[in-house]
């Protein structure tokens, strides 16, 4: 655990390749807009939370994990700022860092009707208590990037994302799109990706 930890402090240090700076609202900003959205309709907004499990490859740097034994992300208190909403977990999957430490890889983001938030990937352990707690961030929810893909591929974490350059852009459309990646080497998770072809519809 105290491994883990000493990770999450290095990739807060170093850090992977940087993304490009997307222009919409931050997460705080963007909860008090969706707030007074409902207001204005008069609706209470509620969302209920849908797990997406993904299928385990054979990875080398993370092996699969028994789903019974891995953290329960539903459980967990994720660093999200939402104010009147609760979070919704996108997708998640399980797996094993090796040492017999199961973990739990989830990207999660508040739940509104109205608006995109932003998603953040978070890796889980075990806690006091069975409430699993926040090992590493591995994508910010400030980075203002939408999870539309989540799983992992030959020791890697890999998401797509997509967002927005800038306030005139539709919000239907987003033009920035990623595919990211992240691996476990000597106790350090490293982050690369590049640009992904975007299709709008």
């Amino acid at each position: 655990m105290e491994a883990a930890v000493e990770t999450a402090q290095t990739m807060t240090e170093n850090g992977g390749p940087g993304i490009p700076a997307h222009a919409r609202p931050g997460l705080r900003h963007w909860a008090l807009v969706a707030a007074g959205c409902a207001a204005v309709v008069g609706g209470a907004l509620a969302a209920t939370p849908a797990t997406g499990s993904v299928r385990a490859a054979a990875p080398t740097a993370a092996t699969p994990a028994p789903t019974a034994a891995a953290p329960d992300p539903a459980k967990a208190e994720l660093p999200l700022d939402c104010g009147p909403f609760p979070v919704a977990i996108g997708s998640s999957f399980p797996a094993d860092l090796g040492g017999n430490r199961p973990v739990t890889v989830v990207a999660a983001h508040c739940a509104a009707d109205n608006g995109t938030p932003p998603d953040g990937i978070f890796l889980l352990g075990p806690g006091t208590g069975g409430r699993p707690v926040v090992l590493e961030t591995l994508l910010r929810p400030e980075e203002n990037l939408t999870v539309t893909r989540l799983a992992p591929a030959g020791g890697y974490v890999t998401a797509h994302v997509q967002g927005y350059s800038g306030e005139d852009v539709p919000r239907c459309c987003p033009d920035v799109s990623e595919d990211l990646s992240w691996v476990r080497r000597d106790g350090r998770w490293t982050r690369g990706g590049g640009a992904a072809p975007t299709t709008q519809v």
